[in-house]
């Protein structure tokens, strides 16, 4: 039986990629995420003051833990140019315990 784990996959959009990059390396360096993929570009849909918008943006996925989450999320709030970014954190269910212990090592 593996044992349990508080880590989360973060996601977060920004609408450059070299935003995303530089994003991705502070949160690194910083040690508030073990890895960040940065994906794109995508195209994203979505209801800004009422109107339908739509916009090409990188998708930061974000590797860490739940204890990391505050200030994770006051990270990316200070140097995200959106004014209501995205940023939602998934709980990871399972995973190999080499992964999760990779994780582990390469944060604070």
């Amino acid at each position: 039986m593996k044992k349990t784990r508080e880590h989360i996959q973060v996601m977060v959009t920004i609408d450059e990629k070299d935003k995303a990059d530089t994003l991705a390396e502070c949160l690194v360096k910083e040690d508030l995420a073990a890895c960040v993929q940065v994906n794109g570009p995508i195209e994203s849909t979505y209801k800004w003051k009422g109107n339908v918008e739509r916009s090409e943006e990188w998708l930061c996925l974000i590797k860490s833990r739940k204890d990391h989450y505050e200030e994770l999320e006051a990270f990316i709030k200070e140097r995200h140019p959106y004014e209501n970014p995205e940023i939602i954190a998934l709980s990871v269910e399972l995973g190999s315990e080499e992964y999760l212990d990779w994780i582990d090592n390469n944060l604070r």
